[in-house]
């Protein structure tokens, strides 16, 4: 008996030590973050002040105006590569320094809402996770065409339209009707290995970065899913869709129901598609999303807010005792794709081999868009930093400064 209650206070000991391990991680609350200065952190003063004056110094070249800075990049110049989503002037360089939870640094104007471009299509690729979690997806690996039925496109003129003028045109179409995308799963798109065929809101698959001699573009032969890595944003958008209708309701609602109210995310937040991407679904006119910007559209946010999702994926998934996204679903976002071992699920970008930052432990992993807009996640050093509008060549550089002010970086 004496050895039953000597098992029992082990077992309630060790519970009370993790139930205090947990409390002891902080959580900011809505409408606030609290701040800590680097002394009581045991940081580095003088070495983290360079780290943000260099991230301040490195602001990108291009333009602030973002129509502007899109038809002077090479985006403008793709076929057909005009925006057809809302854009918005970007502020300043930006961002946060998230030690131990605390903000230890900041600069710009973290509260300013802008794009983010392709951090968006890790926010893509969670509300796909929850589906799976909450088993409207039964797996990531399952073909997705199965779970799809005919979407129906909106179109206002068409009210007027004499259909007897138009017998030849499909009033509905079928997001993976071809030989050639029937074996695509959810994991291909996930992981931007899928090589779907076709053209989605006017946008052609073949049309984003296209390679090769443009007389090949429309011929060429098509990879086996799964073979061939392509960062293409119609694929992307076609993964928005197919998530739209699996949920059947709004992406950005699912986003704020399942994540960032739980969060404690601002209101100021939104996600949106383009002025084409319109589908009748269930008697309701929603839009899909885009999961980027590169022609326009996508997540508009703060660098708070990005901060707040970057915590929770460093967190594993897990917001203050409650699991958000599954930690299983972390662990596959964060597993190198075969044929491009430095990414996961979109848009998680990997560090496998130290090749991205190599200052940063290898598990180190950041969620990445143009502009640049970075969410560096390191949970060896227990470091979120949201850095916005940096030279993409210099994001290696600030988050080596940002370790080298840590008491005791890992790497």
């Amino acid at each position: 008996m004496l050895k039953i209650e000597k098992i029992t206070l082990l077992v309630l000991s060790l519970a009370l030590c993790l139930q205090s391990t947990a409390q002891d991680v902080y959580f900011p609350e809505f409408g606030e973050w609290e701040e800590k200065s680097p002394i009581e952190m045991s940081v580095k003063e003088e070495k983290l002040k360079a780290a943000i004056d260099f991230a301040i110094q490195e602001e990108s070249d291009a333009d602030k105006n973002l129509k502007k800075a899109h038809y002077l990049s090479a985006f403008g110049r793709e076929p057909l590569g005009f925006p057809v989503g809302p854009m918005k002037d970007r502020g300043e360089a930006a961002g946060l320094i998230i030690y131990k939870g605390y903000v230890i640094g900041k600069w710009g104007d973290p509260e300013r809402v802008d794009l983010t471009f392709s951090v968006a299509k890790s926010i893509l690729s969670t509300t796909v996770g929850i589906a799976v979690d909450k088993g409207l997806i039964k797996s990531e690996k399952d073909y997705a065409y199965k779970y799809l039925g005919p979407i129906i496109p909106y179109d206002p003129q068409k009210a007027m339209m004499n259909k007897s003028d138009h017998l030849e045109e499909e009033d509905i179409f079928d997001l993976f009707g071809t030989t050639h995308n029937r074996k695509i799963t959810w994991e291909h798109l996930l992981r931007q290995t899928s090589d779907w065929e076709g053209t989605l809101w006017g946008k052609p698959d073949w049309a984003d970065r296209p390679q090769g001699n443009s007389s090949e573009w429309l011929t060429r032969e098509r990879n086996e899913p799964g073979t061939v890595y392509k960062y293409n944003d119609t694929r992307v958008n076609v993964l928005a869709l197919a998530a739209l209708n699996v949920w059947r309701k709004p992406l950005p609602q699912v986003l704020k129901e399942h994540v960032m109210d739980p969060i404690g995310a601002s209101p100021t937040w939104r996600w949106t598609g383009y002025e084409n991407s319109f589908i009748v679904l269930d008697g309701q006119i929603v839009q899909s999303v885009s999961g980027g910007s590169h022609w326009g559209g996508g997540l508009f946010i703060s660098t708070y807010d990005q901060a707040r999702f970057g915590y929770l994926t460093l967190r594993k998934g897990n917001w203050n005792g409650k699991q958000i996204i599954s930690e299983d679903w972390i662990r596959k976002s964060r597993t190198p794709t075969s044929v491009q071992p430095n990414y996961g699920f979109m848009n998680y970008f990997l560090n496998t081999d130290k090749k991205e930052i190599p200052a940063a432990p290898e598990s180190a992993f950041f969620h990445l868009g143009a502009g640049t807009n970075m969410v560096y996640v390191d949970e060896e050093n227990d470091l979120v930093i949201v850095a916005r509008w940096i030279k993409n060549e210099k994001k290696s550089d600030l988050v080596k400064l940002v370790l080298e002010s840590l008491p005791n970086p890992r790497n």
